[in-house]
């Protein structure tokens, strides 16, 4: 009988979630009688072992038994087993160097690796992740970070609660400032960031109105694709040809700058597309950012003053204007930074279930049956050899 193992997460800091709840282990087991699912015990995960016992679901210590084997983070080298099937976040498909060895390891090692950034539909929209709860607290830490900052309001950290329901009756009471805040993308993460605007009573304006009046209240612009870039030639975006030819277009945020106390990053960014301000920018007079959220977090990407990640336990950091070096937050010459890698584990319980019931519709009927497209097109790796979808990793593939 082949078998679907849960893996610990091993990677440092611990990660606390995992890619299905102890319920949906066993709607597996019932769904699906030809196939055994056991979970690898781990003090740190969510859900307690216990949890899943009392679901019927077998914890084990030694998951090399498992045919494919589901995790989060990335897979520390020395606990990567050779010959199986793996799906986790690695990281690795913009060639990131810190990920490298990682990447050769499993294709030493034979190991096949479908990596759950690659699962997307025909159009290219992502099937599942974590971006929703990403945004949710992404956003929440911005605002707290403001707050922080000008000492008008405080906020509570969001691991300070027990899940989202609890998180969203903190902010009754809560008046924020006449602030404007300017949110980018149109996935998950956006999503995420405008339950928390919504939840907040942080009211939607429109691009032109944002730029051109003054609210007596705390206002957002939501800035998608088309809002951002414009062809050089043309003036106008086209999705598709943005996204293949990105060195062809400009970035029109720096309009916004001068009326926005707060960034919300949530746009998807990959080399040669164009950041969302320069270095220059900050040397303007009128530059009013004091505080980013670079929920979707790529170093010297779309922020181009993201410096690296912080942690969850000091999640912001400053950015010195003049020199651009890291300092600590909230200091007067200072752009205070959130750039934290693991956003929804702060939330854990409920990003693990909302991601679970992702990996149910869209994933699992096809990657335990004959496999489909989708699940092709997501495979980075088969046996150890770089698929031809990913031919582009040629040279980041060599030893």
């Amino acid at each position: 009988m082949p078998v679907l193992g849960l893996i610990k997460e091993g990677k440092v800091p611990s990660d606390n979630r995992v890619a299905m709840t102890p319920k949906q282990c066993k709607w597996f087991k019932e769904q699906f009688p030809n196939w055994d699912i056991i979970v690898e015990s781990s003090e740190t995960r969510c859900y307690s072992d216990k949890e899943y016992q009392r679901e019927g679901i077998s914890i084990i210590n030694d998951i090399s038994s498992a045919d494919i084997l589901l995790g989060i983070k990335e897979v520390p080298v020395n606990q990567l087993i050779a010959g199986k099937t793996y799906l986790y976040f690695s990281h690795t498909k913009k060639e990131q160097p810190y990920n490298q060895a990682l990447f050769h390891a499993m294709m030493d090692k034979q190991i096949t690796l479908i990596d759950y950034e690659c699962l997307e539909h025909e159009d290219g929209q992502r099937l599942i992740g974590f971006g929703f709860f990403a945004g949710i607290v992404g956003a929440h830490n911005g605002i707290m970070a403001y707050g922080n900052r000008t000492k008008g309001f405080h906020l509570g950290r969001v691991k300070e609660v027990k899940d989202y329901m609890e998180l969203v009756h903190t902010y009754f009471g809560l008046k924020l400032p006449n602030i404007k805040i300017a949110i980018t993308g149109s996935g998950r993460v956006a999503h995420g960031i405008l339950e928390i605007m919504n939840l907040m009573d942080v009211q939607q304006v429109e691009p032109e109105d944002y730029n051109n009046r003054t609210y007596a209240y705390p206002v957002y612009v939501h800035l998608k694709g088309g809002d951002l870039y414009k062809h050089k030639d043309t003036g106008f975006y086209n999705r598709e040809d943005f996204h293949c030819n990105p060195e062809n277009y400009n970035c029109t945020f720096n309009q916004f700058l001068k009326h926005t106390h707060i960034l919300m990053n949530g746009i998807y960014w990959e080399k040669g597309i164009p950041p969302l301000f320069t270095l220059d920018d900050l040397k303007d007079d009128d530059f009013a950012l004091t505080t980013i959220a670079d929920i979707t977090d790529d170093a010297h990407g779309s922020v181009p003053i993201n410096l690296g990640d912080s942690t969850s336990e000091n999640p912001v950091y400053g950015v010195d204007i003049n020199n651009l070096e890291k300092t600590i937050p909230y200091l007067h010459s200072s752009i205070d930074i959130m750039a934290v890698g693991n956003l929804p584990n702060e939330l854990p319980r409920d990003a693990s279930r909302f991601f679970g019931e992702q990996l149910i519709k869209y994933v699992l009927p096809d990657l335990i049956g004959d496999g489909n497209e989708i699940i092709r097109k997501a495979t980075m790796l088969n046996k150890g050899v770089l698929t031809e979808h990913f031919d582009y990793l040629k040279s980041y593939a060599q030893h």
